[in-house]
């Protein structure tokens, strides 16, 4: 019990992992399903940042969501630069699992990434998703844009509406300019596609939100 408080509670800067310089993801990676670098923005794509659990489970989502041309999962919204699974696994670097998310605002919105971030997980849970705990579990929008941004709040502010009508407490979201993200290790990267029948469920509460 104890080393589990220990895992939700945020690492403090001065105490966090020193990293390292060079990033643990083999240049070039190639995304098994869209068959471009996972490093790459495609012409005419946005950028979205979304930390919503286990990131295996998380990058399936939107890899499948049409509009979105690419994918990939990393770290990102703590303090050690570079960080491997393993030292992100013991809390001491602050960050998130998170899903980069390439997409076409011309055939998917950014409202409507957001409805299927807050339709598949429970952004009430704080610092876990179902059994999954630590702090690298948390819910978290990291922005691109003003737009973003405002986005963001907007609709967190309109599913809590329907998060508090359903019994759920509040959302613990953070929502926050984009930090440097940090890709994760290559046999991370379309973990799904690789394996699958790995472990990594989408705790998805049944709540619904009609977003514009």
């Amino acid at each position: 019990m104890l080393f589990s408080r220990m895992k939700s509670t945020m690492v403090e800067p001065d105490k966090a992992l020193r990293g390292r310089d060079r990033s643990v993801l083999v240049n070039p990676t190639f995304h098994d399903i869209f068959g471009i670098p996972v490093q790459k923005v495609p012409e005419g794509s946005e950028v979205a940042y979304f930390a919503l659990g286990c990131f295996w489970g998380a990058e399936k989502l939107f890899w499948k969501t049409p509009g979105v041309t690419n994918t990939a999962v990393g770290y990102a919204g703590g303090y050690t630069p570079n960080p491997s699974y393993e030292e992100v696994c013991s809390a001491r670097t602050g960050h998130a699992e998170v899903v980069k998310v390439c997409y076409d605002p011309e055939k998917v919105s950014y409202e409507q990434l957001l409805k299927i971030f807050f339709e598949d997980h429970d952004p009430t849970q704080g610092m876990r998703q179902g059994n999954d705990v630590g702090t690298q579990y948390r819910s978290a929008i990291y922005t691109t844009t003003p737009e973003q941004a405002a986005a963001a709040e907007r609709i967190r502010d309109e599913f809590q509406t329907e998060f508090s009508r359903a019994g759920y407490g509040t959302i613990t979201t953070e929502i926050r300019p984009a930090p440097e993200f940090f890709y994760a290790e290559d046999y991370h990267q379309q973990y799904l596609d690789k394996n699958p029948r790995g472990y990594c469920p989408i705790h998805a509460t049944g709540v619904t939100c009609n977003v514009d």
